[in-house]
């Protein structure tokens, strides 16, 4: 039976990787992902600068607007340091981050060692909701550190299956 994955692509770094979605370790968050990118979602990708070697990807409030999905996420298959080929999905509650009245889904793909979820806010959980296949790992390493070096981007998200 095919498996829910994630395509995740960037044209001018070369990005282009399949995640298979943690369905069963994180079911919310993977079922958040997976209805998210019902139709292929392009959201705004930069070099993360607190949290070490990161993509993050916020999703722009306005796709959220009036989706039945965006509600309050619980933390599973939690963690505090993403390791290489993690893509944890991050959420925080309307007011907690310098009073923004819309709560953040953040979308991190987590390229190389020593990454840390320790925000301006302090230490925040996220979900490990999918995972880079492992034969490409290094070909996403790669393409996250020429987006490093590129600066902004835009990342696609569309839906698969392996």
């Amino acid at each position: 039976m095919p498996e829910r994955a994630i395509r995740i692509t960037e044209p001018v770094s070369g990005l282009s990787v399949v995640a298979p979605l943690l369905g069963g370790k994180a079911p919310d968050n993977a079922s958040f992902f997976w209805d998210y990118v019902s139709t292929p979602r392009v959201v705004p990708g930069i070099h993360a600068m607190w949290t070490g070697p990161e993509i993050s990807c916020p999703i722009p409030s306005r796709h959220l607007e009036s989706a039945a999905f965006a509600k309050a996420l619980p933390a599973e298959n939690a963690t505090l340091t993403p390791q290489p080929g993690d893509i944890v999905l991050s959420y925080v509650p309307p007011r907690m981050w310098g009073g923004n009245p819309n709560a953040i889904f953040d979308i991190g793909l987590f390229y190389g060692q020593g990454a840390r979820l320790l925000f301006p806010i302090g230490w925040l959980a996220g979900s490990v909701v999918a995972q880079i296949r492992p034969e490409e790992r290094e070909h996403f390493a790669a393409a996250c550190g020429i987006i490093r070096r590129n600066g902004a981007c835009d990342v696609t998200f569309t839906r698969t299956e392996v």
